[in-house]
């Protein structure tokens, strides 16, 4: 599958190359960001390895660069491209060439499964339209390619959020890009934006992206490990975080008690981190 990412790139047109490479550095950089950030309850950062014993943030840095030829790969092959079965099975096999380097470089541990998934499309759906970046439009984008089915992925993968998803009836990952990323655009970049334009540092900012995401999403991560009592906890948890703000002392108190929250219950909310990054992500492709 690596050969199937390296031919792409190599066919590409400089023009293609040019855009799709800085394209790659954006997905690339929205990973690094998320991981970098802190303190971010229960997840991965400089800090900590939160609720996770077998991960830390170089490690996790380590596989958002391994992913950059796969997801600039995705991008090229839908360069300029309408919405067509064929575009959705190709970037399916893309993704999944990307999958495996991801696990050959992290020996084994899924650092990303759910951001290439969410990110991928992102990207292929920014390269079919590079002259419009505006997020709303690439996730509508991104949200059609979703929907069509790709006749070669397993029907069934035994991933634990494809279980919750099961046992809890949400729509986990694939449901928000099926609906065109809504605690994105309706929670995540508003968020953002606004901790920004009320004189907010960019790491409040980020966190209270993050925290909007984590207020209502069904987070099948939590789900998996701690079961509907771990994701109300959650969800309450952060709505009283991100009600006071990050750049108030007082919602830094809740997130610092959010965290130990779901450290003690043992539970990361790694579907939240993905749709920040992808929040992260947008944020910066619409200012190109």
């Amino acid at each position: 599958m690596e050969i199937a990412i390296r031919s792409s790139i190599a066919a590409a047109s400089t023009t293609e190359a040019q855009f799709t490479g800085w394209l790659a550095d954006q997905v690339t950089g929205a990973l690094i960001d998320e991981v970098m950030l802190a303190p971010k309850p229960g997840l991965v950062d400089p800090r900590h390895r939160g609720a996770h014993g077998d991960m830390h943030w170089q490690l996790l840095s380590r596989s958002a660069h391994a992913l950059r030829p796969g997801f600039q790969a995705m991008a090229l092959a839908a360069y300029r491209q309408p919405a067509s079965i064929d575009l959705r099975e190709r970037i399916g096999v893309l993704g999944r060439a990307a999958e495996a380097a991801m696990l050959a470089a992290t020996g084994g541990v899924n650092t990303h499964r759910g951001a290439i998934w969410a990110l991928g499309l992102l990207s292929v759906a920014a390269a079919q339209a590079p002259d419009d970046l505006e997020p709303t439009a690439i996730a509508a984008r991104a949200g059609l390619l979703a929907r069509m089915a790709d006749r070669h992925a397993p029907e069934l993968t035994g991933h634990p959020g494809e279980r919750a998803c099961q046992r809890y009836g949400v729509g986990g990952a694939r449901g928000q890009a099926q609906a065109g990323f809504p605690h994105v655009i309706q929670h995540g970049l508003p968020a953002l934006r606004n901790t920004r334009a009320q004189g907010g540092t960019e790491p409040a900012a980020r966190l209270d992206a993050l925290l909007a995401i984590m207020a209502t999403l069904d987070d099948t991560c939590v789900l998996s490990r701690g079961g509907t009592a771990a994701l109300q906890a959650m969800q309450t948890g952060a709505r009283q975080a991100f009600a006071h703000g990050c750049a108030t002392l007082a919602g830094r108190r809740e997130l610092r008690r959010l965290d130990r929250e779901l450290l003690h219950r043992h539970v990361s909310p790694g579907g939240a981190a993905d749709l920040l990054a992808a929040s992260l992500l947008l944020d910066r492709i619409s200012r190109y």
